[in-house]
């Protein structure tokens, strides 16, 4: 492609990205004129799992994650992610340089680390931290159906104690996501605070995610925010309601806002709790495979990014309205 066609092609995604929030409501970073007159807000930074768009490259990435309003990205170092752990010595420096240029930050990746002895561990430790990322997400822990609990924590804790001693010889922070799920390690939450017991909060931590939260703990989820206030470092939002099915009723994801995650009361509580982290937006609906971190996409990117879009004006309002 030349260089003129390429330039042609990024000027018209601009416009579209300007239209589209305009349309929705939504701020354009670094425009005052399009902000208005608005409560103040606290200084958290809005980021976008890159899991939804692992279809764009790393420059690319950066410049639609700039122009759609976010500050960052929490970006995806795992297998089928945006960066392969066996890539990451290079195409993580590569890919936060890249993002960079546009402006962006990335202050925590996702990925799938759960032991401090397994392949990969520290490599991918050692070089986010060198970069200066502050925190990453862990891999996923479960229940097998033919081990007592109680085992199973055991193991999960000395994996835990392990992770945070690493952590803090490496200087980068660990939190674990609690997900719906009938195996799900810290689905419950109870679980999750149980085994961090004790360990360094500097080191080893929560992000917390409220839709998985509502899930699982309907009416008590504050209960349960409360039990692990002192351990979330970042939080994810997103939303969904339940629909009756022929074989029962099951979980649909939807946009923000249009759910029954109660999002509103939540930044609420961040608020009063004096949080400073950041928030990482997830858009689990359908999106032509954007969702799923497909790499080809089978819906109009446009209408992707609008739906991107949407959601974060969404969550910008409701945090005004809290605050």
């Amino acid at each position: 492609m030349s260089s003129g066609r390429a330039i042609a092609q990024r000027t018209g995604r601009r416009e579209f990205i300007t239209g589209l929030l305009a349309a929705s409501g939504a701020r354009l970073k670094g425009n005052p004129s399009a902000q208005g007159r608005t409560p103040a807000v606290p200084d958290w930074t809005y980021c976008i799992f890159s899991k939804h768009l692992q279809w764009l490259d790393y420059p690319e990435l950066g410049e639609v994650v700039s122009q759609l309003g976010f500050d960052g990205i929490d970006l995806t170092v795992r297998p089928t992610g945006h960066v392969l752990p066996e890539r990451v010595r290079t195409d993580l420096p590569r890919a936060v340089a890249a993002v960079g240029e546009s402006g962006v930050r990335v202050p925590t990746i996702t990925t799938a680390i759960t032991r401090p002895e397994d392949a990969g561990t520290r490599e991918i430790l050692e070089t986010a931290s060198g970069l200066g990322i502050p925190y990453y997400r862990l891999g996923y822990y479960r229940y097998p159906e033919d081990r007592e609990i109680s085992e199973t924590l055991a193991e999960i804790r000395k994996s835990l104690t392990g992770l945070a001693d690493l952590n803090r010889r490496l200087r980068i922070c660990g939190d674990y996501q609690n997900h719906a799920g009938a195996s799900h390690f810290g689905a419950a939450l109870w679980d999750l605070r149980q085994a961090l017991e004790g360990l360094p909060r500097r080191w080893l931590g929560c992000q917390f995610d409220i839709r998985h939260a509502t899930v699982e703990g309907g009416l008590a989820w504050p209960t349960n925010f409360k039990a692990l206030a002192d351990r979330i470092h970042t939080v994810v939002v997103k939303d969904f309601r339940w629909k009756e099915t022929p074989d029962g009723w099951k979980v649909e994801n939807c946009p923000l806002g249009e759910g029954m995650v109660p999002v509103g009361p939540f930044l609420a509580l961040l608020l009063k709790l004096g949080f400073a982290g950041s928030i990482s937006l997830h858009c689990e609906y359908p999106l032509g495979g954007a969702e799923r971190g497909r790499r080809r996409l089978t819906m109009d990117r446009d209408r992707v990014l609008e739906s991107i879009g949407k959601d974060l004006a969404t969550l910008k309002r409701l945090v005004r309205e809290a605050a």
